[in-house]
């Protein structure tokens, strides 16, 4: 099954979205972090107590140096939760994944913008993969077909990295990707609030509710 994710530091909407999706867990970036105002231990704690212990969470590194990369995902690795260390895939980056999964630690390798750019992080030992699917649309490229050609990629080579979808502008993306067969997703919270609406859905139910009443007013369904 595909493994939901939200891509927040909000720990309001991550309590709601909790009661009506599967969430795995939660997604984070430096920019999400410094736009909430929230440091990352003390958004994991909060997180923690909303999702519970199987939760997993992704959290990434800052460092710009392949050591200071390693040494930071050991010190997020140790952290008390399920964690997945991010690290962007760039020639940096790629060399710091290789050594990190030396220690078996999960990463996932972020910032992905081309399928060979998202291959080379998997032939790295990544176990995830995130491309940028609005932002590479953004730029005038197909976002979608990135992450098409980039499963295709694993599949071809028997690679077990798993594609971890971002960066969405609407629900007509979400569906395009995960018709691909990608493992794992992660959706804003405005994105994911669209995923269930539809202009015509609240009409339907309370046309449910005005038909039933008038037919047997205030008793239940299993009443009548």
């Amino acid at each position: 099954m595909i493994e939901l994710y939200l891509d927040t530091a909000d720990i309001e909407q991550v309590k709601r979205f909790k009661q009506c999706l599967p969430l795995k867990g939660v997604t984070t970036n430096p920019s999400i972090l410094a736009s909430a105002g929230t440091g990352l231990n003390e958004v994991l704690t909060d997180l923690a107590q909303v999702l519970g212990p199987n939760a997993r969470f992704h959290a990434q590194v800052v460092s710009t140096s392949v050591a200071g990369m390693v040494e930071e995902a050991k010190q997020i690795h140790q952290l008390p939760y399920d964690m997945v260390v991010k690290v962007p895939a760039t020639e940096t980056g790629l060399a710091a994944i290789k050594q990190i999964k030396k220690d078996g630690i999960l990463v996932l390798a972020t910032a992905i913008y081309s399928a060979q750019q998202g291959f080379m992080a998997a032939l790295c030992g990544a176990d995830y993969l995130a491309p940028y699917v609005n932002r590479i649309d953004a730029m005038g490229t197909n976002g979608v077909g990135v992450v098409a050609d980039l499963q295709y990629l694993l599949n071809q080579h028997g690679l077990a990295s798993k594609i971890l979808a971002a960066s969405f502008k609407n629900t007509q993306q979400v569906m395009d990707v995960m018709k691909l067969g990608i493992g794992a997703i992660t959706l804003p919270v405005d994105v994911a609030a669209q995923m269930f609406a539809h202009p015509a859905v609240q009409p339907a139910v309370e046309q449910f509710s005005k038909d039933w009443h008038e037919a047997f007013g205030n008793k239940l369904s299993f009443e009548s």
